[in-house]
C-alpha cells in the first residue's frame, strides 16, 4: 500500500529506507516537587473532600503554683486545652489517552505500543509534579503582593497584583473568609491597616505565577503614599519569602539580585526557628539550573570550598548535593517569569522545604474491581493507573492506552505553632517552606 494512504500523523514514522529501528526520546523535564509530599490514602465512601485536624500544643508553664492557692478540689488550677487547626484535601480525576491502530503500527520502524506507554508515563509523572508544585507555591506566595495601580486619592479600596493569602484568615485553626468581623492586619507601604474584604478581578492580570489579581478593601482609607504603585502589601501571617538585599517585593528586585549562599542560610534559619523537621537530616531545596549556577559565582560559596578536599568533586559536576543543611534537588519545573517592571530580566524561585510541607491524597478505590474489572489491563505505577483497553472497533484493531489518577494535593498550615510553644516561631500561617526570589 502507498504511504500516502496512511494518516499524516503516522507517515513520518513508517520506515522508508531507514535502518534505525527505535525511537529517539525527546527531552523531558526533571521532576521533584511531588517527592516532598507526604502521601495519605483517601478512603472509599467519604466524599470528594476530606478535612483533617492537626492538634497543637499547650503553652509552657514557668510560674510556680502558689501554696496558698493549692486548695480545694481544683488545687488552684484552671483547666486549659490545646488548640487545633484544619486543612482540607480535595480529590479530582485527571486522565489522558492515546489510540493505537495495531495494523498500521506493524509497518512502523519501532514499537509504537511501547513508545505510547513511555510518553503516557512521562505525561502522567509531569502532570502530578506540576500539580504538587502549584499547590506548594500557592500557599507560599500567600500574603505577599504589591500595589498594582497608584491611588488617585486616599481610599479603602486598593488594586493589587495577587490576592492569594488575603482572602481568608484563620479562626481557631479554620480558614474563614476575611470580613468586617474577621479582619486581617496588613502592612501597605509603611503603615498597617485592617483588611475586611478581598475580591478577584473579572479579568485576571496578575503577573505572579497562577496569581489572582484583585481589589483589597480596608476598614480605613489607605494613604496615597502607601497606595503607590509597586509598594509592598504584606499580611501579618504572610509566608516567608527571601530576596537578595532584603527587597520587599518582586518588583523591587534589580539586575544584581542574584542568588547567594546567604539567601539559602536565611531560609534554613527561618525553618529552624519554626522547629520545622528536616527530611532525613536536611531540608530539600528545589531549584532550576540557573539558580544552581549562580551559587558558584557567590564569593561566600567560593570561600567555603576554597582548599576543601571536596572542591574538585563539587566544581567538576558544577552542582552540590548536600551542604548548609540543604539537599539540592535540580528541577526544570521551577516557576520562571519575566520581571514585572524591568525588561529582559527573569525572576526565579527556588524553594526550601521541610517535612510535611505538602500532602498528597491518593484515592483508595483507583484500582478496585468495580472501577477496574478483573479482566481489564490496569497497572498501578507510583500511584497512577496505567490502562490498556482491548480493541472495541468493528475490526478489533484499535486499542487505547490511557492513564488516570484520582487524588489531590494540599498545603497544611501551622497556625498552632506560636511563640507560646516555640519561642522563636514566626507569625506565618504556613511555616514548612521558604521561597527565595532572585534574578537570573
Amino acid at each position: 500500500m502507498g504511504i500516502q494512504n496512511f494518516p499524516p500523523a503516522l507517515q513520518p514514522i513508517i520506515q522508508q529506507g531507514f535502518l534505525e529501528r527505535e525511537f529517539e526520546q525527546a527531552l523531558h523535564s526533571r521532576l521533584g516537587y511531588r517527592a516532598i509530599a507526604d502521601r495519605e490514602e483517601i478512603a472509599v465512601g467519604i466524599g470528594e473532600t476530606l478535612t483533617k485536624t492537626r492538634a497543637g500544643l499547650k503553652p509552657s508553664v514557668t510560674t510556680p503554683l502558689a501554696p496558698a492557692a493549692n486548695t480545694n478540689f481544683d488545687n488552684g488550677l484552671n483547666p486549659t486545652t490545646w488548640s487545633v487547626e484544619q486543612y482540607t484535601l480535595t480529590i479530582n480525576h485527571y486522565a489522558a489517552t492515546t489510540d493505537l491502530n495495531m495494523v498500521t503500527s506493524r509497518v512502523g520502524i519501532a514499537s509504537q505500543f511501547l513508545q505510547n506507554a513511555f510518553v503516557n508515563g512521562e505525561q502522567a509523572a509531569r502532570s502530578l509534579d506540576e500539580l504538587a508544585r502549584n499547590a506548594l507555591f500557592a500557599a507560599y506566595f500567600g500574603g505577599n503582593t504589591r500595589v498594582r495601580t497608584t491611588l488617585a486619592s486616599a481610599g479603602p479600596a486598593l488594586a493589587v497584583d495577587d490576592i492569594r493569602g488575603f482572602q481568608f484568615n484563620f479562626v481557631n485553626g479554620v480558614q474563614l473568609p476575611v470580613s468586617a468581623t474577621n479582619t486581617l492586619s496588613v502592612v501597605v507601604g509603611a503603615d498597617q491597616y485592617l483588611l475586611i474584604g478581598a475580591a478577584a478581578d473579572a479579568t485576571n492580570v496578575s503577573t505572579a505565577p497562577n496569581g489572582i489579581s484583585g481589589v483589597l478593601t480596608f476598614s480605613t482609607n489607605v494613604s496615597i503614599s502607601d497606595g503607590t504603585q509597586n509598594n509592598a502589601v504584606v499580611a501579618v501571617n504572610a509566608s516567608a519569602i527571601v530576596r537578595p538585599a532584603a527587597a520587599n517585593n518582586t518588583s523591587a528586585l534589580t539586575a544584581g539580585s542574584t542568588l547567594t549562599m546567604g539567601n539559602l542560610l536565611d531560609a534554613v534559619a527561618n525553618l529552624r526557628a519554626n522547629a520545622v523537621p528536616e527530611i532525613e537530616g536536611a531540608y530539600n531545596c528545589y531549584l532550576d539550573p540557573v539558580s544552581a549556577r549562580q551559587l558558584f559565582a557567590d564569593p561566600d560559596f567560593k570561600q567555603l570550598f576554597q582548599g576543601a578536599t571536596s572542591a574538585n568533586h563539587v566544581f567538576r559536576r558544577a552542582m552540590v548535593n548536600q551542604f548548609l543543611g540543604l539537599r539540592f534537588v535540580p528541577t526544570t519545573e521551577a516557576f520562571v517569569q519575566p520581571h514585572p517592571v524591568l525588561s529582559n530580566l527573569m525572576v526565579r524561585r527556588p524553594i526550601v522545604c521541610g517535612q510535611g510541607a505538602l500532602i498528597e491524597g491518593d484515592f483508595a478505590g483507583m484500582a478496585a474491581d468495580d472501577v477496574a474489572p478483573k479482566d481489564s489491563i490496569v497497572h498501578m505505577v507510583d500511584g497512577i493507573a496505567m490502562v490498556t483497553r482491548e480493541p472495541l472497533d468493528r475490526l478489533q484493531q484499535i486499542i487505547a492506552q490511557s492513564w488516570y489518577w484520582i487524588g489531590g494535593f494540599c498545603t497544611p498550615s501551622d497556625t498552632t505553632t506560636t511563640t507560646s510553644t516555640v519561642p522563636t516561631a514566626t507569625s506565618a500561617a504556613f511555616k514548612r517552606a521558604v521561597m527565595i526570589e532572585h534574578i537570573g
